[in-house]
């Protein structure tokens, strides 16, 4: 495994005191240099949205898992870009900021997202190509 191990994990035994919500801003920030606009306006209104949040991401990204931290954030950042998630795609580029994932990886991950999002292009016209076809 590449883990970076100095990363904070959110996954605690269930009989721990979960953090507070400054702990998870400074958690975020050491993080990814900031904390997710998001984020903040989704606690103003409804703190559990951060704990859920937050045993998502233990569930998605477990400690000791099976990608590296590097791959992780590559990945989350495809992610973002072909689900058009702003706020997602600033955290991810804040964070492989904070990591120092090499301009090439990111730049490939982009290329990837992108051509994801023209196969699937190319797919959902088959319809069309049919149609097409049959003139």
């Amino acid at each position: 495994m590449n883990q970076n191990k100095t990363e904070p994990t959110t996954n605690q035994p269930m009989n721990a005191q979960k953090p507070t919500v400054q702990e998870v801003f400074a958690m975020m920030r050491q993080m990814m240099g900031s904390v997710p606009t998001a984020i903040e306006a989704a606690v103003k209104v409804d703190e559990g949205l951060l704990y859920e949040h937050l045993r998502s991401r233990a569930y998605a990204m477990p400690p000791g898992g099976a990608l590296s931290e590097e791959t992780r954030t590559l990945v989350y950042l495809a992610s973002a870009l072909a689900a058009g998630s702003q706020a997602c795609i600033q955290a991810m580029a804040n964070k492989a900021k904070m990591q120092n994932i090499p301009s090439e990886r990111v730049l490939e991950t982009v290329r990837i997202a992108r051509f994801a999002l023209a196969t699937k292009v190319i797919g959902e016209a088959e319809p069309i190509f049919a149609a097409l076809a049959r003139r």
